[in-house]
């Protein structure tokens, strides 16, 4: 396998002698989170691009894309045998979040973000590679319903089947064509074996809290799309609570951090305590030792730290929507309504009903052991596989461009 992702320099990492990662040098996103590097179009369309000599000397088999955006073309140039050399590998996107969910965190919510999202994945995401896969089923909902003909007028029937023709869709139904591949969590580094005196004692001292003080831990992005501003809210209902101290860390940076910083220091001088990025070792170890993990994101595409919790032993509260119900259900986690007082309510059962604590808890870490890297791993290329396969011995159904140019996809809008 060869990955190919952005990076502050041009650099080669040989991993093993199955895996190599090119890093290729790509400017900061100029707009939301400034953390993170994006590759952009001209680095792989252009025949003298980086992306390109990579691919030419590579000559893969299988290309997978996880981008909805910068990268999103790659799949049309194939197809419109813009990158002759290549030849035809199987293109693949995989889907790691919903894009009606990031526009309506980052640019406009309600109606106009749901039908932009969903024409761009209907009209020109899902033509455009020969198979997708996504993290979760909530992830894979949004493929299905932007094909959905249910009030679709005469108008963008006749687009869609205009759409699909000029990016060459494969004549193979949609719902042959859409996996679920659920991640999974690190069974070799998150474990309640990790809980400890001394571990709890420096996590105490690095926050600065009380001994006797109730942990919350929230391990994530701090950025509008996972709906930090819940944890100040529940916070100042707990605040109020004159006989447990609750103390809420937070682990982790993004856009928000500094406006949840002051959000804090004005509403609950002290009770909130943001600790900044960890690294994986440092996580684990402050998982497994804080008294309840919260996660605020109604919309989580699959969610990694609440299952990364669940493995530590920690009793994790989340909201009743989203990706994470792959997993959490009201016998592993306290499932709950995104709202303020449902979150307090939970937090306040599970420091005051042991027995049901412990029993979810077991009930988690079960979960988490059917549920992990390894696991996810092989599922992963085992789909791979068949994708491959059905690729192979159906091959003129992906690859024929005039057959699709002439055939009607109306039939495969649900």
């Amino acid at each position: 396998m060869r990955l190919i992702v952005p990076g502050e320099k041009d650099e080669v990492e040989i991993v093993n002698e199955f895996a190599k990662i090119y890093y290729v040098k790509a400017p900061k996103s100029p707009l939301f989170d400034k953390r993170y590097r994006i590759i952009l179009p001209w680095q792989y369309m252009t025949n003298d691009s980086p992306i390109r000599k990579i691919l030419l000397n590579e000559m893969p088999d299988l290309v997978e894309i996880t981008d909805k955006y910068t990268l999103s073309m790659f799949g049309t140039m194939v197809r419109r045998k813009k990158f002759k050399q290549l030849g035809r590998p199987m293109l693949v996107h995989f889907s790691c979040e919903r894009m009606d969910d990031n526009i309506a965190s980052f640019l406009s919510g309600g109606r106009f973000g749901k039908r932009f999202a969903a024409a761009v994945m209907g009209y020109y995401n899902l033509p455009s590679f020969d198979f997708h896969i996504a993290n979760s089923p909530y992830t894979a909902d949004e493929f299905f319903q932007s094909v959905k003909k249910s009030g679709r007028s005469a108008f963008s029937k006749w687009f869609f089947n205009k759409s699909w023709r000029m990016f060459r869709a494969p004549r193979v139904p949609i719902e042959e064509r859409v996996f679920i591949c659920p991640r999974g969590v690190d069974e070799n580094q998150f474990s309640p074996e990790r809980k400890s005196d001394d571990i709890r004692s420096e996590l105490i001292e690095r926050a600065s809290v009380p001994f006797e003080s109730t942990i919350l831990l929230y391990a994530g992005r701090i950025s509008p799309e996972k709906n930090i501003g819940l944890l100040p809210d529940f916070m100042e209902i707990l605040s109020a609570d004159e006989g447990r101290d609750y103390r809420l860390l937070v682990a982790g940076d993004g856009p928000q951090a500094d406006w949840l910083r002051q959000t804090a220091e004005k509403k609950m001088p002290g009770k909130i305590k943001l600790l900044g990025h960890l690294d994986k070792e440092t996580l684990a170890n402050y998982y497994a030792n804080a008294d309840v993990f919260v996660h605020p994101n109604p919309k989580e595409p699959f969610g990694i730290a609440p299952l990364e919790a669940m493995a530590s032993g920690v009793p994790t509260v989340v909201p009743n929507a989203g990706g994470l119900l792959f997993y959490a259900t009201v016998e592993n986690t306290w499932l709950v309504e995104p709202n303020a007082s449902e979150f307090a309510a939970a937090i306040k059962e599970i420091v005051e009903k042991p027995e049901l604590r412990a029993r979810k808890i077991k009930n988690a870490l079960a979960t988490a052991a059917e549920n992990t890297r390894t696991k996810s791993t092989d599922f992963l290329i085992e789909t791979y596989d068949r994708m491959y396969e059905d690729f192979q011995t159906r091959r003129e159904l992906f690859v024929d461009e005039e057959a699709s140019k002439a055939f009607d996809f109306k039939e495969y809008s649900d």
